[in-house]
């Protein structure tokens, strides 16, 4: 017999989920929650229905990083479908521009480092971006798709994968948020003198979180129905593997978790010259911290 959640048990942590495609961000979110329970949950970053992959999930004081992974790095794996340009630039779209152009493998390794580094992007009209109070995508669907600024996004790398035939092209990109995969593929396609969209879509990275440490829905209701949901559940601190660490005493910790500062010791000198601090008791998140005037601050604090 399935036991599920008890939804009186507190529930802190991240879920890397891989998402499955057809499903929205939300809806996602929503089958994790049945199979984990919990009353606070959020994810960290928006899929659309079209891609698969890493979709991190907060539950509880984990969604008060959520804007810290969503400022991470990401990673994708996609494929363009060359010859067509679609009003959402992906396989989801009417069909807009057609082009009998095919390129072939070096002139795409060539056409690459003009994508990579610091370039400008326009957004696709279909994306969730406000535009005088509406979203963008409501606006495109009601037939009046909005004229998107360029914005500077960072891609750190692009590679072309394989090619399986003359109609599609798989490549491996890594960037910074705001990224749009389905732009990248648009502009890329441009450059090459034809027309092209985004086919399949995979995010294999968001931050600390890979598919490595990810689970399928599939999996979680199966763990579900063995009442051991909350076994896939990584630790609060599972995001912020690339940030600094302040072991603190019991005086120090019972201070943080009053909303007080603490005075910086010598041994902690090196921090000073860090940004956001993790800092921890017993190896327990208690707060997010910053160096002002010779003290750390309480920036957010974790109630458990």
């Amino acid at each position: 017999m399935a036991l599920g959640p008890n939804p009186k048990i507190p529930v802190h942590g991240w879920l890397a989920l891989d998402k499955p495609i057809g499903l929205t961000s939300t809806q996602a979110l929503g089958k994790a929650r049945r199979f984990m329970g919990g009353k606070k949950v959020g994810h960290g970053g928006t899929l659309d229905p079209l891609a698969t992959g890493i979709l991190p999930l907060a539950f509880g004081e984990a969604t008060k990083l959520i804007p810290y992974v969503m400022d991470g790095d990401k990673e994708y794996e996609f494929t363009v479908l060359w010859g067509e340009a679609r009003d959402t630039d992906d396989a989801e779209g009417k069909v807009t521009a057609q082009s009998d152009k095919r390129p072939g493998a070096e002139e795409i390794r060539a056409a690459l480092p003009a994508f990579t580094g610091s370039i400008q992007q326009t957004p696709p009209s279909f994306s969730a971006i406000k535009v005088a109070g509406e979203r963008a995508y409501d606006l495109a669907r009601g037939g009046k798709p909005p004229e998107l600024a360029p914005r500077p996004v960072q891609i750190h790398s692009i590679e072309l994968l394989t090619m399986p035939d003359a109609d599609h092209a798989t490549f491996r990109a890594a960037c910074g948020k705001g990224m749009y995969v389905r732009s990248l593929a648009r502009d890329l396609a441009v450059r090459l003198g034809t027309y092209g969209h985004v086919n399949q879509l995979r995010r294999t990275r968001v931050g600390p979180f890979r598919l490595d440490r990810a689970i399928s829905l599939e999996k979680l209701e199966e763990l579900s129905h063995k009442g051991a949901a909350l076994t896939a559940l990584l630790a609060l601190k599972a995001a912020l593997d690339d940030i600094p660490a302040l072991n603190l005493t019991a005086s120090e910790a019972q201070r943080l978790r009053a909303g007080q500062s603490i005075l910086i010791r010598p041994q902690h000198e090196e921090l000073m010259k860090t940004g956001t601090i993790l800092a921890l008791f017993q190896d327990v998140p208690v707060a997010m911290v910053e160096v002002k005037a010779g003290e750390f601050r309480v920036v957010r604090g974790f109630h458990f």
